[in-house]
């Protein structure tokens, strides 16, 4: 018998933090291609492709492996609650971003998609990157977390002496993953033992 695939959403809007998302696509399609447990689909924000052309280079709609919908595309799988579709990481998430989708307005895809992950009491993981952080965006931030949303600012951790930028990406992107319900070992686990460094 066939493993059910669990189906997830990657939102990327133009908020900077582009290469955390960039790590978390290479994770899933890793995982596609050595598992084969997921689906994925992705939609963007209209300045997405800008800011991952700035911090990551390249055509951001060539550096992905997974299907991307069109801002518009409401005929995608995820725009509606009866396709099943499990879980939605947004990340980066702008402010913009999450201001409309904690008022309800589905002006895109994207927004639309995080709706349906609300009203249908599904995973739905925000990772904003703004600093600071104004009343507005706190009260926007609550106001998600109120309806379910997981809020995961992206606050790299040091504790496991991550080596390097992918080092640090990794360290939010496996706690993503953590709740997106799929299993890693990109981050060291508090309280186990890392071998290669000797620590506890």
């Amino acid at each position: 018998m066939s493993r059910k695939k669990r189906k997830i959403v990657v939102g990327i809007t133009g908020a900077s933090g582009a290469p955390y998302a960039r790590r978390l696509l290479s994770f899933l399609s890793d995982r596609v291609r050595s598992v084969g447990d997921v689906e994925v689909g992705v939609c963007l924000s209209a300045t997405a492709p800008e800011v991952w052309a700035l911090e990551c280079g390249g055509d951001l709609r060539e550096a992905i492996d997974f299907p991307i919908y069109g801002m518009r595309d409401y005929k995608a799988p995820f725009a509606s609650g009866s396709a099943g579709w499990d879980a939605m990481a947004i990340v980066p998430c702008s402010m913009g971003t999450c201001a409309r989708v904690a008022h309800g307005i589905s002006d895109t895809l994207l927004t639309r998609a995080a709706d349906v992950m609300i009203k249908e009491r599904r995973t739905l993981v925000i990772v904003p990157r703004e600093t600071p952080l104004s009343v507005i965006h706190l009260e926007n931030l609550t106001a998600l977390a109120r309806v379910g949303a997981t809020i995961m600012p992206a606050m790299p951790s040091f504790y496991g002496k991550p080596e390097g930028v992918d080092g640090l990406l990794d360290t939010v992107v496996g706690r993503v993953l953590d709740h997106l319900g799929l299993e890693h070992d990109l981050i060291s686990r508090w309280g186990t033992k890392n071998e290669k460094e000797g620590r506890s």
